[in-house]
Formats: C-alpha cells, structure tokens, sequence
C-alpha cells in the first residue's frame, strides 16, 4: 500500500464526486462552515449535478467516506461574484478560469497537508484543460494559507457573501 509522505495515518483515493455523494458533501460543507457561509444542500446537489468534474474528493480508502473535496465551476469571467454560490447554470464547461466555491476537510482530517494536496492535484488536473486561472474568496484570516499553497492576493473583493468581507486571490495555472 502506497503512503504518502505528507500524510502518515490516511490514505486516500482522489477523484471526481460522484451524483450519490452530493448529500454526504452538503453535510461536510455544514461542518467546515458557518451557516452563513455554507452552502446550502440544494446547491450543492445543484452543483454536482452541473460540475461533478470540477470536484475533486478525497475518500479515505480504510472507510470510503469523503475526507475533504475542492469545488468550483469554470468561466471566462474574470472576477469573483456572489451568484457563482448559488447559480450552478453560470457553469461554462469551456471557461478559462475555474471559481473556486469551496475548500472542506473535515476536522479530523485537517493539520496534515489534505488541503495542500487537494489545491496541487487541483492545479495539476486543470492546466492541462486549458484552464488559466484559479479564483477564490476567503477571510483575511485564510489568506496566507493561501498563499502558502501559491495564490496572490488580489484584495479586498466585491463579495458580500455571508455578510462578510473577502480577499479574492487567485494561481496563474
């Protein structure tokens, strides 16, 4: 069995979210985040359904259960804005540029690079499909986790969501 240096007690599997599992990652995403930040269960069956390639989980193999996931949909716009939450149909499989909604591990995965290693394969799985750009919002207290994993900071961004202010940050693929 093949064990990854950045991570000593899980071993995962990384791929794309499959239909069934939209309700198990609407439950993560209540998890990792506020109610006011979360996004609701009916968008996230929304969003699998219209990006189930613009998931990426990773399913710890002992259990099967999804660890933690990065979602996002693609487009050729270039600046972040709140409707990417809540309008999966604004997905353009073609976009140059993939919005990221959402980076979840759950707590008992979290401290041993799984959110690292998501943001990599994520990159490495885009860049070849043309994509140029990868755009997220997060907390000024996120941001230089961010940028540890390569992104810049844009900012403060245009975002209200949640009723919060953001910095938009993105990584040239």
């Amino acid at each position: 069995m093949e064990q990854h240096a950045w991570n000593e007690t899980f071993e995962f599997e990384f791929r794309n979210i499959r239909p069934e599992e939209a309700e198990q990652a609407a439950q993560i995403e209540q998890i990792c985040f506020p109610p006011n930040e979360a996004c609701s269960p009916e968008h996230m069956r929304e969003r699998v359904n219209a990006a189930p390639e613009l998931f990426l989980v990773a399913v710890e193999k002992k259990s099967g259960k999804i660890a933690g996931f990065l979602n996002g949909i693609a487009t050729d716009e270039q600046a972040f804005r709140d409707e990417f939450f809540t309008d999966a149909t604004l997905h353009d499989p073609d976009g140059s540029n993939v919005m990221l909604l959402g980076l979840d591990v759950l707590p008992g995965y979290r401290g041993q690079g799984l959110a690292r290693e998501l943001v990599h394969r994520y990159c490495m799985r885009e860049a070849p499909k043309g994509r140029k750009r990868l755009v997220l919002t997060c907390l000024e207290s996120k941001v230089e986790m961010y940028r540890k994993f390569g992104f810049c900071d844009l900012g403060e961004s245009a975002s209200e969501w949640g009723g919060e202010k953001w910095h938009e940050m993105d990584i040239a693929l």
